[in-house]
């Protein structure tokens, strides 16, 4: 079986602390694998507001997720603080990646990583459009 790849991107543009709360565990005791996705998530929405956007609206447009893949390394468990760094990568017309690492300082283990590809979005016209240059300078590239 192939196993999936995700490449650091250049530098991390932002970086968060969250703590696994309770409902982020699965009935094996760790955290589960739909609740890395919501760290992310939560991630995403964080250094979003950091430049006083918002998943919907990104300086005129807004935000869908197109796809998602994740690679776990660690285990994380209830309580544990964990950094999450964001980065950006393949910018595009009207789309870009964000790239995550999720690691746990106490032991510097890095417990997974996660990609999303993001588009950029009309809701009222429901079609994709050219990424705002707003959204283009946070991500530290030119689209």
């Amino acid at each position: 079986m192939a196993r999936v790849q995700i490449e650091a991107p250049p530098s991390w543009l932002f970086h968060t602390t969250l703590t696994v709360r309770v409902g982020d565990i699965n009935y094996g005791g760790h955290l589960g694998n739909d609740r890395v996705l919501g760290l992310a998530h939560e991630a995403r929405v964080r250094w979003l507001a950091s430049h006083n956007f918002s998943e919907a609206d990104v300086g005129g447009a807004g935000l869908i997720m197109a796809d998602a893949a994740l690679v776990f390394r660690r285990e994380a468990f209830l309580g544990d603080v964990l950094d999450v760094a964001l980065g950006a990568a393949e910018v595009r017309r009207s789309s870009f990646d964000l790239v995550y690492l999720l690691t746990r300082p106490a032991d510097g283990a890095e417990i997974a990583q996660v990609k999303t590809g993001m588009v950029s979005f009309d809701y009222t016209a429901r079609k994709v459009v050219r990424l705002p240059q707003g959204l283009v300078h946070c991500l530290g590239s030119v689209a």
